[in-house]
């Protein structure tokens, strides 16, 4: 089996770190993952399975276990049939919900029916309502011998401080450009025709995710570039007075309600950064933003931050996405200074 850290350079601390404690018999009963979206967070979680359910992992030079691949645990893993493995993530609501913790819970005082120990991911803890994340304390509170919890968490999403302080907590670093660059580049090499990026699409992309591949690989082959385009000029229309909100918010209702929310997000933090004298993460973005900056307090940036948090909160009660869209619009106008002078 391949290791996870050849495959994705930038995991290569926080998985040497699950080898060591694995060795060393010092594994902890629950992992707290934190990274950004498409940094690779879930394919750690698989491989640090894998490495865990192996019933002769290989030893490389110095001692590090690596999952071998052919064991009957690597193969039902592989074939994502292994009965020792439960992955957990949000439903329809948005959220994980309370009966979904309920069968882990059940799940981890089970006896394992292949392998040595059961594993549970929660891909999106941050995604647990209250009465999940309150259920869940338990499970935590009453560790189980053969049971490992891993829960995968969004940088800048929250996660209840009870919870949190009865995990160990490893974070996923972004990768360099040039890692991004060359894990890009691997994965669309054997795609044919009009289905493989261009090199400006790969680069755009990965501008657009934040340098993290597997976003940037999701927006490259799908149609996300071309609507963030699209909302962008209505955005820009919009904020010089030619166009109506809800002209718009059209354009960013075509997004979807979480990437509509993670654009506006991502143009907050950059104005953010502008205010205290960075750069901006979206270069298209940068010219109306920096001004915007130029004429604004950093707070205002948080303000809008805020708004969007706000916005994602409420979209688990599947809020309208073109309302939301407008509000955050007319927010976003307010900060042109003619229009500040004008009231």
């Amino acid at each position: 089996m391949t290791d996870i850290a050849l495959e994705m350079p930038w995991l290569e601390k926080p998985w040497q770190m699950i080898q060591r404690l694995l060795s060393e018999g010092r594994l902890p009963h629950a992992l707290l993952v934190n990274g950004e979206c498409g940094v690779g967070k879930r394919a750690w979680a698989d491989a640090v399975s894998g490495l865990l359910l192996c019933s002769a992992p290989l030893h490389k030079e110095g001692g590090a276990p690596v999952a071998c691949g052919e064991c009957r645990q690597c193969q039902l893993l592989s074939a994502s049939s292994h009965p020792d493995v439960r992955v957990f993530s949000p439903e329809k609501s948005r959220m994980i919900r309370i009966e979904q913790i309920r069968s882990l819970s059940a799940f981890a005082v089970s006896s394992p029916q292949v392998a040595g120990r059961k594993i549970a991911v929660i891909d999106r803890a941050d995604q647990l309502n209250i009465n999940s994340a309150n259920a869940l304390l338990k499970t935590l509170e009453e560790p189980v011998p053969d049971f490992v919890l891993i829960l995968l968490q969004e940088s800048g999403r929250p996660v209840l401080p009870t919870i949190r302080s009865r995990c160990q907590v490893l974070s996923i670093p972004l990768p360099s450009t040039e890692q991004a660059d060359q894990w890009l580049a691997t994965k669309v090499t054997h795609m044919e025709g009009d289905k493989k990026p261009s090199a400006e699409l790969l680069t755009k992309s990965l501008m657009l995710a934040g340098n993290a591949p597997r976003l940037a690989l999701e927006y490259a082959t799908g149609e996300f570039p071309g609507l963030r385009d699209d909302a962008f000029d209505k955005f820009r229309q919009f904020m010089r007075g030619q166009v109506a909100v809800a002209e718009a918010a059209k354009a960013f209702k075509a997004l979807g309600l979480e990437d509509m929310l993670w654009l506006f997000e991502g143009w907050a933090a950059d104005l953010a950064r502008l205010c205290a004298g960075g750069k901006a993460s979206d270069h298209e973005a940068g010219e109306m933003i920096g001004f915007l900056a130029s004429n604004n307090p950093a707070w205002r940036a948080h303000e809008l931050l805020d708004m969007v948090r706000e916005a994602r909160t409420a979209g688990v009660y599947n809020v309208n996405p073109e309302l939301e869209a407008s509000r955050l619009l007319i927010a976003w106008r307010e900060l042109m200074p003619t229009r500040r002078r004008a009231s």
